[in-house]
Formats: C-alpha cells, structure tokens, sequence
C-alpha cells in the first residue's frame, strides 16, 4: 500500500492561488505585489545582522529522544541575536496534515511563538511568531494520504496500541489537503475572508508597506506573521532574499518511447517491485520487535526512516514511469524569479542575494544526488540563471549571479561549491540544510565530487566541502542533528561567516558537536 499520495503540479498551483485569492480584483486595485513582503522589525536597514536556518524538522518524538527539540534549544541561545529563521521546508511529516502541528511544530519551536508558554493553547493556523519564522514548502507539506491508509491508520489505532504496533508514521487520517495545512499555518490565507468589505479592510491594514514593486504585506513580529504566498522575496541588510516552491518546477521528463528509453523502463519497474517488497519485509521485521526495549526501539526508529526513505525513491520513480503525463512545469514562477533577480542586480541598494528551496540541485546525500527530480531543478533552475546572466551581460563584474543558495529535502548537513558548469550556475557555494529533526542519511559511497555528463564528456561540476550525516554502524552510530546560524558581514559585497550548530544522539544519549564556522 502507497504510504503517500504526490498531488499534480498544476493542482498544487491552482490551490495555492485560490487561497491567497491571486490576483483577485481589489488586490490588483491596490497595486499590492502578492510576492513581497517587509520584515518590518526596525532593523531591516542594518548592513550586518545575523539569521537561522532549519530544514526537514518536521518529526514527532523519536523513540526515546527527540532531535527536532534538541535543536530548536540549540538555537534558543541565538534567538535574540538573530532577526529571523529560514526553514528549508518539510515543516510537518509524513504527509504535512494538521493533526501533527502541536506535535511537530508548535511544541519544538514553542519558544519563538507568542503565547508560547503555553504551547497546547496554540492553534496551528493562529500561530503569531515572535522570532521571524520564514519557510518554504516540502514535498511532504503536500502530500495527500491515500483514503484506504488514512482510514485503516484510525480504524486500527486502538488495537495498534494494544498490541503495542511498532510503526508510527505520524499520518492520522488527512493529509496535506495539498498544501492546506501549510497554507493556513503561514500563508495570509484570504480565501477565508468571504466578505469584500472585509477584504479590502484586511489589505488596508496589514498591506501597507510601500516598495518599488508597489504595496506589499508588512510582516510585523509579534502582531501579524503570514506570507504573501508559497515563493515570494524580501530585502534584509541590503541583501534580497528569494524564497521558491521548488514542488512545482521539480517534475522530471517521463522516459522517452525508444529503445534506450524502455530498457530504463524495465530496469525502474524491476527496482519499483524490490522496493515493494523490502517495504513488506520492514513490516514484518517490525512486528518483532519491542518499542519497550531500548535495543528494539532504536532499530525501529531506523526501520521508519528506511520505509519513508523507500517511498520517496518510489515517488521518484513513478515520476519518470508515468509516460501518459504532461510534464507541467511552473513556468510563472520561473519567470518572476528571473525578472526579480535582473531587478535586483539593476538597483544600486542591494549587495547581495540568497535563494532558498526545498530540493537541491547539487547534494551527494545517498538517496537523493542522482534522483529525477534533483537534475528536473538543477535543469530548470540553470535555465533562469543564464537567461539572467544573458540579460545582464558585464553588470556582475564577474561575480557569481547569486552569492548562497540554501537548500533541505537531503536529510544532512553539506556545504557544496560549484565548479565551472559551463552555466550562470558556476562558482556559486550551495548549503543543504535537511537534517534539523525527522532522520538523517548518509554520504554516497561514490563520494564528494558532483560529475555530470557533458557533449564533450563527464565533467566535474560540484564538490562537497562538508557532510554532516549519518555514519556507523549499530550501538556505534552517529546520528548528529543540525541547523545552522549565518552572521552577514562586511560593507558591499557581504562574506557570510556559517555556524553549524550540532546536537548528536550517539550510544543513546546527547552530545554537542563542535564543528569550526567557515566564510562564504
């Protein structure tokens, strides 16, 4: 049985707007950009200034030790001196539903909310954040869950408590509703204003700020935390900010009716069934152990990771063997980040950019460096920067067109740095940050270096500086959760000097890690 359902791309796209009310009438009246927002905290202006970054968080309690708190109390010690968090995305798992927000948010972060001395008193689409918490969606904040699976995970519950079932998947009975739950937690959700007359007030009270894109939402700490929509931007120091839904431009093309095609077909089919059955053969692994037994309980926290880890793969896979598919990419979206970011290098009081996304481009993470969809958003996102780099000529003076992109869904920690690709995404320092709380996976045993085959051969195009994962083997293994703090400094063209912060549960108990900050 499908643990997860992935919604089409052109569904995600069109549910999403209908609850930002895109484009509706009175917004385009007011001249309001619906993808921009100020941070309005009274220091947006100032040239040096510190920032968060979480990703893949999104778990309930682990068996025995639970990695998304440790890191978040991690953090607290930094949250005064930071202006805001990103968070990569995969913000709730498995399938991003409601029921799970106390759970998997609200209680880790409860220290960054308003109220948050009382955390359970807090409904997951009223959240007021006190400390910026700024994210972008993962593939798991959209999933749906299969109607046969989400009534048999209720029907079940009581006799799965009795016997002490060994498998929680934290997936209740909804699922996502396609990015509903994520759009209600963050997004300024206006479809739930049904009056115009409460609209128009809605938008002349808390669309106020005023930019050279027109009026756009003011976020306000503590009083008025929502985005504008699932991508948008903001200035911060001098330095644009570009948040992308990399769910809507990820699908890969479905293998081509050829000879080399069908054999790449039958190989993916043949590894879709061994899949399926090492997902029964978890099942029943499971179901001999003991949750009571610390032992036990380890080895079934693994087991989830690997069943979750098994269905992504499989989700990846159906993506390329689904030959009646209109591949849909996100092309309005593509666009908007290319004219922003022309716009961006065109105006004098802006020093620098950073992108953020869900999927990386570049990782050497085991399970995701040679996925369908990591080359689908490398592809698509090298097309946007040469269109821009065509359009700006000699402007960067020779320097990179972005200066960091930060990316989640890999469950590690890397810091990768691209060689000459031949594309406008050369030389630029890339940072997967996915290992903040749901599992975390290992390197590829093929090692640092990113390889990629050219007309005129393979050819180098990334390498990995630093890998923060998994590593060992049983009562051995090293399971070092991360997030990072990133200090902006400098006058112009900004270093960034990066932080990882570190919390490893090894031999069943907790331990920092101290890892040495490097410059960007």
């Amino acid at each position: 049985m499908k643990l997860v359902s992935d919604p089409a791309i052109a569904k995600k796209i069109s549910k999403m707007q209908q609850r930002v009310k895109w484009q509706d009438p009175l917004i385009l009246e007011r001249g309001i950009d619906q993808t921009r927002l100020v941070l309005d905290d009274g220091h947006a202006d100032d040239g040096e200034f510190s920032f968060l970054v979480v990703g893949d968080s999104g778990s309930g309690t682990h068996k025995g030790h639970d990695p998304q708190r440790r890191v978040a109390e991690l953090m607290l010690p930094h949250h005064d001196e930071c202006r805001f968090m990103l968070h990569t995305g995969d913000v709730i798992y498995l399938v991003g539903s409601r029921e799970y927000y106390q759970q998997n948010f609200i209680q880790p972060y409860r220290e960054f909310l308003v109220g948050g001395e009382q955390p359970r008193k807090i409904p997951y689409d009223k959240m007021v954040f006190q400390l910026p918490i700024l994210p972008v969606p993962g593939n798991h904040d959209y999933y749906n869950l299969p109607i046969l699976f989400g009534l048999a995970s209720v029907t079940t519950l009581p006799i799965r408590r009795l016997l002490k079932s060994r498998l929680d998947l934290d997936v209740g009975l909804y699922g996502s509703g396609t990015g509903e739950a994520y759009a209600r937690a963050f997004l300024d959700y206006l479809c739930g204003i049904q009056s115009p007359v409460d609209l128009a007030n809605h938008l002349d009270k808390y669309y106020t700020a005023n930019t050279d894109s027109g009026r756009c939402l003011s976020y306000q700490p503590g009083s008025f935390t929502r985005l504008p929509n699932r991508y948008y931007t903001f200035r911060y120091g001098g330095i644009d900010f570009f948040a992308l839904d990399s769910n809507t431009f990820n699908d890969p093309p479905p293998l081509p009716n050829t000879q080399e095609g069908n054999s790449d077909r039958k190989i993916l089919e043949k590894r879709r069934a061994s899949l399926e059955q090492e997902k029964q053969q978890i099942t029943a692994t499971s179901a001999l152990l003991s949750p009571s037994n610390p032992k036990d309980a380890e080895q079934l926290d693994d087991l989830q990771v690997k069943l979750t880890q098994i269905e992504e793969i499989i989700v990846d896979i159906e993506k390329q063997l689904d030959s009646n598919k209109i591949v849909l990419t996100d092309i309005e979206q593509l666009d908007w980040l290319r004219q922003k970011l022309i716009e961006s290098w065109h105006n004098k009081e802006v020093r620098g950019r950073i992108i953020y996304f869900h999927h990386p481009p570049y990782v050497t993470e085991a399970t995701k460096w040679q996925q369908a969809q990591t080359l689908a958003v490398r592809t698509r996102l090298r097309g946007v920067l040469d269109a821009v780099a065509e359009k700006l000529g000699f402007l960067t003076e020779g320097r990179p067109l972005v200066d960091l992109v930060i990316n989640g869904h890999a469950h590690c920690l890397e810091y990768l740095q691209t060689a000459d690709t031949g594309h406008a995404d050369s030389h630029i320092p890339w940072i997967v940050c996915g290992g903040s709380g749901f599992s975390l996976r290992r390197q590829r045993e093929e090692g640092p270096e990113v390889r990629e085959m050219m007309a005129d051969g393979e050819k180098l195009v990334a390498r990995s500086q630093l890998f923060i994962g998994r590593s060992g083997q049983g009562f051995n293994k090293h399971r070092p959760y991360s997030c990072l703090r990133i200090d902006v400094k400098g006058e112009g063209q900004p270093k960034f000097i990066v932080r990882p912060l570190v919390a490893e549960w090894y031999q069943r108990q907790w331990c920092d890690r101290e890892i040495e900050p490097f410059e960007i």
